[in-house]
């Protein structure tokens, strides 16, 4: 599912992917991974359906996304890059050839990411029913620096390593905003698997890869846009002393 949710920076904009979220302003180029994480998202998607509509030939299709995202992979490795990303999205891009490959059909290359997009659906749905929106533990936890060190710290403290993560929940304003953000989420899967499960049903390889690649990095970077005007810290209101005399 390019880019992954989960996907990854100024220091003025806080970081990149989902520390966007935690940024006094928000950017969209660095919540998106900048020009390059579009590309490298993006690439292998549109690269695969460009192919084939223009050849039909499943197999050339298939081999020139991993080629496209395998070129993303060594570029940043002999850049000395951090190359995470670029080496989740070949992961997700090797899935999708394997199914592709194995029952000959052009659209399950688009499988992958179907399945996984129903179980975060599944997954961030649940946690609002259950009145621990996920959102709130991703905002905390990047605010808090959530870490194995951190949590080995209070540990040492005799608190609960999990307590600066969960305190949130006893404000209900906090409660009430994590609960909306998490709703953006619900909202992100949904609308890829509305629009793109009859597309897969119907054998609409070129308007599936399209709906990819529309539902993919824009649409993210607008829930990931939503997710900071909702959880951002107001500014305090400054405090006017009057002059005496």
């Amino acid at each position: 599912m390019p880019p992954s949710v989960p996907q990854d920076p100024p220091a003025a904009a806080g970081g990149g992917g989902l520390r966007a979220v935690t940024a006094e302003h928000f950017s969209f180029a660095d919540a998106v991974g900048g020009v390059r994480g579009v590309v490298e998202a993006v690439l292998p998607g549109l690269v695969f359906v460009a192919v084939f509509v223009a050849s039909s030939n499943l197999a050339w299709s298939l081999g020139a996304a991993v080629a496209a995202a395998l070129v993303a992979v060594v570029a940043r490795l002999v850049q000395r890059a951090p190359a995470t990303q670029a080496l989740g999205g070949l992961l997700g891009i090797g899935v999708g050839v394997v199914w592709a490959w194995r029952s000959g059909e052009a659209e399950d290359f688009y499988v992958w990411g179907l399945v996984t997009n129903a179980a975060y659906l599944v997954a961030v749905l649940a946690s609002i029913l259950l009145r621990w929106p996920v959102v709130g533990f991703v905002v905390e936890a990047l605010r808090a620096g959530f870490g194995a060190d951190q949590a080995r710290a209070r540990a040492a403290e005799g608190g609960s390593p999990l307590a600066g993560a969960t305190a949130w929940r006893r404000d209900p304003e906090l409660m009430r905003r994590y609960t909306l953000a998490t709703w953006f989420w619900v909202g992100l899967f949904a609308v890829r698997l509305a629009v793109k499960v009859p597309l897969y049903l119907s054998d609409e390889v070129g308007w599936l890869g399209t709906a990819h690649l529309v539902l993919g990095v824009p649409l993210w970077g607008l829930v990931l846009w939503l997710t900071w005007a909702v959880v951002r810290r107001p500014h305090p209101t400054p405090t006017v002393t009057p002059a005496a005399g």
